[in-house]
């Protein structure tokens, strides 16, 4: 390298080529020559490798955000740089941000966070009392007054206090201790926490963990993490996703022999099948934990979100007291709560709590090291937590118009999950269970073999296969039954219903009118057989007519999907 630099420095540079390119100096070749020596000796490999870094992680997999919401991405780049395709626009109809599709913020909510955020707003008239008076006590509790600074590990104490008074008035009286309160980034936070305080072992004693099938991927996902051992108990399809007591013993007693079961997870209402558990089933559920001696985590983020006339949230916490001290002072739980979900929606503030009872007081000590190790949750999503579990009550300034907010928010959520639960049972081949709460369909679709083979000549599971064409065609972004878990030979899609109406009869048009195009759809498999049986069927709205190719050859038998303008004379599959 000195050389060469030496060589340089003398004024042997290359000169412009003249029209035999001769005229380069033999010193700048010579130079150029000593540059481009390099080492014969290969480049250090990394440290961090594929092969080097934590299994743990690798094995982890997040089906809510996998492969086909990335390759949502890409299209929506291509969108961007005018690339054609059969569609304006990707609808992610695949996650719970409601926002996101469009649900406007709750008034309220956003007026104290603006007051805590920006204090000075406190002089101004623009804001109605009681939301001054809600910043005023937040602020007060912060250090310096601010939002800006870290609070208690365990969260911000009146916030803490507040949401113990919540969960008191919510369960008809049933005290809560603030001292049992953990505010958290999120549910998430608080469900990944306790579950590395709880998973120990090794070999056939590592702790299980039970979880609901389908599930909520978080649960996979850090049970992958922790390198803990996943124990399965399927939820009943045919029951409206039930949750059977027998199911979990055979779980428990199959689970015994490779590990050692600890943990039993509920979500209710469900994610991602929106079923809402009935107070015997929850008496039956803790009933068994106390019987085999299992920690409860009852994630309960959806409990605003009921929508079915038949049906009623009741917490774990509530129904575990009301059991008598037998239970109530053995059974040990924790409950999570969110500001994402509800009717709310503050997916982006990250704001949840955590609420345990019946810890032994040196394992509270070790939760509360293991909170400190992230210092404490951003100080703005408690905030928002606290606005959640103290909103304005009556008789206050805000009250009615918070009121017809929240009211709106769970009527329009209600409306369509009906909407979306009738479209669908309304169309051979698709079967979706009552919507009864959450903010998603779970439909089943029953898949022809052609379908099949076509998803495993790519390597893919049918369901995967066929949500990323939906998605390739469509612009629909729903994520694969396969990313919740789903008993074998039966295929599923979760799709949420938070887009508003008119765009949520978009997608539902979508993706009926590509369920019946797919490979191998069969005239049999389209099950209708006359003009007659279709127009019987109660359609809520004629969107799509989609119908059968009168060509039923071998190689043919594809339901085509065309308009029947196109097709006079075929046979109708579906009326959308």
């Amino acid at each position: 390298m000195q050389r060469a630099a030496a060589l340089l420095r003398r004024g042997c540079g290359p000169r412009t080529p003249g029209p035999w390119g001769r005229n380069q100096s033999s010193a700048a070749a010579e130079a150029s020559a000593v540059l481009n020596v390099r080492p014969e000796r290969s480049r250090r490999e990394r440290i961090l490798t594929l092969e080097s870094m934590n299994p743990q992680v690798k094995a982890v997999e997040y089906a809510v955000r996998g492969p086909i919401v990335l390759k949502a991405g890409e299209i929506e780049l291509e969108l961007q740089r005018g690339i054609k395709k059969p569609f304006t626009e990707v609808i992610r109809a695949n996650i719970g941000d409601a926002q996101a599709m469009g649900q406007q913020p709750i008034t309220f909510l956003r007026q104290v966070m603006a007051l805590c955020t920006y204090p000075n707003l406190l002089d101004s008239p623009s804001f109605p009392e009681d939301a001054k008076k809600r910043a005023r006590r937040i602020l007060q509790a912060c250090g310096g007054n601010s939002l800006g600074s870290y609070s208690a590990s365990q969260g911000v104490n009146c916030i803490r206090e507040d949401v113990a008074a919540y969960i008191t008035r919510r369960d008809g009286g049933v005290p809560a201790d603030p001292d049992n309160i953990y505010l958290t980034t999120g549910a998430s936070d608080g469900i990944s926490t306790i579950l590395k305080i709880l998973v120990s072992g090794g070999g056939k004693s590592r702790t299980g963990v039970l979880i609901p099938i389908p599930q909520y991927p978080l649960y996979s996902a850090v049970i992958s993490e922790l390198d803990a051992i996943q124990v399965n108990y399927y939820l009943d399809e045919e029951n409206c996703w039930a949750l059977n007591v027998n199911e979990l013993r055979r779980a428990v007693k199959e689970a015994k022999d490779h590990c050692d079961p600890k943990v039993l997870c509920i979500i209710n209402p469900g994610n991602p099948t929106g079923q809402v558990q009935s107070r015997k089933c929850i008496e039956d559920v803790i009933h068994f934990a106390w019987e085999e001696k299992l920690f409860l985590l009852a994630d309960e983020v959806y409990q605003d979100n009921v929508y079915s006339p038949d049906c009623r949230f009741h917490s774990f916490k509530k129904v575990l007291y009301e059991m008598g001290p037998e239970y109530s002072s053995n059974v040990e739980l924790a409950s999570f709560h969110s500001t994402s979900k509800g009717y709310m929606g503050e997916c982006g503030y990250r704001g949840g709590y955590m609420e345990v009872i019946n810890l032994h007081p040196e394992i509270k000590g070790q939760l509360v090291k293991l909170l400190s190790v992230r210092l404490c949750p951003p100080v703005s999503g408690q905030a928002a937590m606290d606005i959640v579990v103290n909103p304005p009550v009556p008789g206050e300034e805000s009250f009615e118009q918070f009121s017809r907010e929240k009211e709106s928010v769970l009527g329009n959520l209600a409306k369509k999950a009906k909407l979306t639960e009738d479209l669908f049972n309304q169309v051979p081949g698709i079967h979706c269970n009552p919507l009864q709460g959450a903010m998603y369909a779970f439909p089943r679709i029953f898949l022809p073999a052609k379908a099949v083979e076509a998803a495993q000549a790519h390597q893919m599971a049918p369901d995967m296969f066929y949500c990323m064409k939906l998605l390739e065609e469509t612009g629909i972004c729903v994520v694969p039954g396969s990313g919740f878990g789903q008993r074998e030979g039966t295929y599923h899609f979760r799709m949420t219903i938070l887009p508003p109406v008119e765009k949520l009869k978009t997608v539902l048009q979508k993706i009926l009118f590509r369920y019946f195009s797919c490979p191998g759809t069969t005239r049999e498999s389209c099950h209708l057989r006359s003009h007659s049986e279709v127009t019987s069927m109660k359609f809520l709205s004629l969107i799509q007519i989609c119908v059968c190719s009168v060509s039923w050859g071998s190689t043919a038998g594809l339901c085509l999907g065309r308009p029947i303008a196109a097709h006079p004379e075929a046979q109708l599959a579906v009326l959308f």
